[in-house]
């Protein structure tokens, strides 16, 4: 049974350096059976509802402004695979949570940066589940539940955000031996109540982490973490890491 991933996505520019990150990824992917499908809740999709993806075609979404042009020409070409959109809007319904199909979204780059590492071919199918950001963690633990059963049938389940995200405090010029210790007391806390299988905690981390708004001044780049937990098994760190003083780039499975 595949595990499901919490992948901190970091910057645009990963997709062209890559860092520690993409050899990372590129293990992870190596040690993991070759997944029958992908289906990503990624934290550049915010919506008021639960949409899926219903296109067989997607188009990549370079959702970002104001970087070299090399990067606004790479393309993700993964097809999409419309029965299993179906199924996955099916799973959500049954569960209680109303979804349907959106045939027009393309992947954005939440989804097509991390697996343009991990599945450079873009010859595994791949689905977007979008991100009711104001509903807060619990939905999303719910929507992970929902579609935990998919692991069991080949399919890698992906949550893509960052486990620290405040773009305001970014040092951009700070090399990866600089951290800040307001985002590493954050993260620390994290992976702590995750080993300890602390969920009321970390369904109320806002109150009670330390720096968490600071760390988090909106939680939508968090809340896929939930979807990761909500969809998996025991918790592992795949990967940790800083880059720009602040922004966490660590990687976690879920069974």
């Amino acid at each position: 049974m595949l595990p499901s991933l919490f992948i901190s996505h970091g910057s645009p520019m990963l997709a062209l350096q890559p860092g520690a990150s993409g050899p990372a990824l590129a293990a992870l992917a190596r040690a993991l059976p070759r997944p029958k499908a992908v289906v990503v809740v990624s934290a550049h999709w915010e919506s008021r509802e639960l949409l899926v993806t219903g296109s067989a075609h997607p188009e990549t979404w370079h959702d970002f402004h104001g970087f070299p042009p090399a990067l606004y020409a790479v393309q993700y070409p993964a097809p999409g695979e419309p029965a299993l959109a179906g199924q996955v809007s099916e799973l959500l319904n049954a569960a209680g949570l109303p979804a349907r199909l959106d045939a027009q979204r393309p992947f954005d780059h939440g989804a097509w940066v991390p697996l343009s590492l991990m599945y450079p071919q873009a010859d595994i199918p791949l689905i977007q589940v979008s991100l009711p950001s104001q509903a807060g963690p619990a939905l999303q633990v719910k929507v992970g539940q929902a579609l935990a059963g998919l692991r069991s049938e080949g399919i890698l389940l992906v949550g893509s955000g960052s486990i620290t995200h405040n773009l305001g405090e970014l040092d951009w010029h700070a090399g990866p031996e600089v951290i800040e210790p307001w985002a590493l007391a954050f993260r620390d806390w994290v992976v702590q109540r995750l080993q300890a299988d602390d969920q009321a905690a970390l369904l109320d981390y806002r109150k009670q982490a330390p720096f968490a708004v600071r760390n988090h001044p909106s939680d939508e780049h968090l809340l896929p973490l939930y979807f990761a937990l909500g969809a998996g098994g025991r918790f592992g760190v795949v990967h940790q890491g800083f880059t720009l003083g602040a922004l966490g780039m660590d990687i976690y499975r879920f069974g």
